[in-house]
């Protein structure tokens, strides 16, 4: 089990910067991957950024050079810093923790989402 706290969001302007942050509730060197998603109204929820249990990192690719993922594991807590805001970064941002079973299963845990907004 996994308890995910996040904090950060708000409202800003475009251009603007935000970092989220997510705390979790047990050591993250034990969790095998942390990722940022984010929903827009009417849209499906996507991927943001992912970082494995190293320093390994990914990101959808509109938030390339613009996002940044990283992890404290002392603090057991993932930062995602958001620079150059768009108003298309406008989403609630959910935190996700994978922990990984037997062959095939996973199991995924949710926080509770902070809301962005970008707006002028």
């Amino acid at each position: 089990q996994v308890q995910l706290v996040e904090s950060g969001g708000g409202s800003v302007q475009p251009g603007g910067s935000l970092r989220l942050s997510c705390a979790a509730s047990r050591s993250i060197f034990s969790i095998n991957y942390m990722g940022w998603y984010r929903q827009a109204p009417g849209k499906q929820r996507e991927l943001v950024a992912g970082i494995n249990s190293g320093i390994v990192t990914n990101y959808t690719d509109s938030v390339k050079g613009r996002f940044t993922i990283s992890r404290n594991n002392v603090k057991n807590t993932v930062y995602l810093q958001m620079n150059s805001l768009k108003p298309e970064d406008t989403a609630v941002y959910y935190c996700n923790a994978v922990l990984l079973g037997g062959p095939g299963t996973r199991y995924d845990y949710w926080g509770q989402g902070t809301q962005v907004t970008v707006s002028s």
